[in-house]
Parts: structure tokens; sequence; C-alpha cells
């Protein structure tokens, strides 16, 4: 098995990547967000990689880290998801913005991603809730808001309260934080604007 390859990059396309390694190139499948990643053409680069081996081929799928790798594997245990949308999910939404989505059960960040309608975020939220934490890549403002929730898990108000701040143009890191600094102080049954208010007193503090 390959597990990952250290060469040069001999070419890059619209989603896969040739790495030349001491003169046999291999072709990987990438997400965009690993491509853009990737070094010029000719430079030297590393690709976590993960093979997939069936009766009709054999198929790598390069990530830029540990992490992004270990996403594209917990994806495709989801029903439904395939190893293109699983690479159109990571193309869409870092590590962490993952975390963030399953942690807030927010299935409008999740259907952010092509091929991902109503009913697969709902699923995505559903079936890895509890297992984003386990490999890692999960930002400080969302540990201290599943930390604030006892469970890790939001309801409605909360995901709703921590999207707006993001729409306001806060990282979802600041606005997981500051959400979670206000659930902490008064309570996760505050009402959604009430939150949203707070919030913004937490983030201008």
């Amino acid at each position: 098995m390959i597990g990952k390859l250290k060469g040069i990059v001999d070419s890059l396309g619209d989603d896969t990547a040739l790495i030349d390694v001491g003169g046999v190139c291999y072709e990987a499948h990438c997400s965009g967000r690993t491509l853009q990643a990737l070094p010029a053409v000719g430079e030297a680069a590393t690709l976590f990689i993960e093979m997939i081996v069936r009766e009709d081929m054999i198929r790598l799928y390069g990530f830029a880290t540990p992490a992004e790798k270990n996403w594209f594997k917990l994806l495709m245990t989801v029903q439904g998801v395939g190893s293109r949308v699983a690479l159109a999910i990571l193309s869409t939404l870092s590590p962490s913005d993952l975390s963030s989505a399953i942690a807030l059960q927010d299935k409008a960040m999740m259907g952010r991603a092509p091929g991902v309608g109503p009913k697969l975020a709902q699923r995505l939220v559903s079936e890895l809730k509890g297992k984003a934490p386990a490999i890692g890549a999960v930002d400080a403002g969302v540990i201290g808001l599943q930390t604030a929730l006892g469970d890790g898990l939001a309801g409605g108000n909360v995901s709703d309260a921590v999207s707006a701040l993001v729409n306001l143009g806060y990282a979802q890191a600041q606005a997981s934080g500051a959400v979670a600094r206000v659930v902490a102080k008064e309570g996760e049954e505050v009402a959604t604007e009430k939150l949203i208010r707070l919030g913004l007193r937490e983030l201008s503090s």
C-alpha cells in the first residue's frame, strides 16, 4: 500500500496531480484545497495518500495533510458519499469547517459542497456527530462550544447564531468561540437574537 508520496510536481490538472518519484509518475486525485496548497511544477512536494483498490481499478487520492486524508476516509463511511463527493466536500470546507458543521449540526454549511443535497447534508451531520474530534483538526472555538454544550451538539439557536456571525464576516473559529463564551455564561436556551447580540459584544471586547 502507498501511504505517502515525496517527489517533484510533474503536472497539475483540474482534480489531479502528477508526482514524479524517482522517474515514476504517480497520478493522485486531489481536492481543490490540496491542489492549491501544492507548489509549482518542478518543485518538491509531499502528498499523503489513500489508495483504493477495486477489481477494475487502482486509484490514488492525495492530500496536503493527514487531517484531510482522515476526513476523506471518515466522509466515505456515510452512505451516499463516494470519493467524488468526499473530494467536493473537502474542496469546499476545511477540516475546521467540517468539525464546526458537525458539532453545530449545521446542515446548511455542509450543503455548500457540490453534490450534497439537504438529505445527504442531514445524514452527514447526524452520522458523523461525535466522530470528528477523534481525528483532530477541531479549532479552539469549536472545542469551547462543545464544552459549553456538554455533549457537543448545538440546538438550532446556537448554530443559527454562529452562522449569523460568520455571515457578518467573522471567522468560524471566532464565531464559535464567542457563542461558546455566551452559552457558558447564559445557558444554551438563550434566544438566537440574544446570542447574536451577546456574541457580538464578546467579539468586540
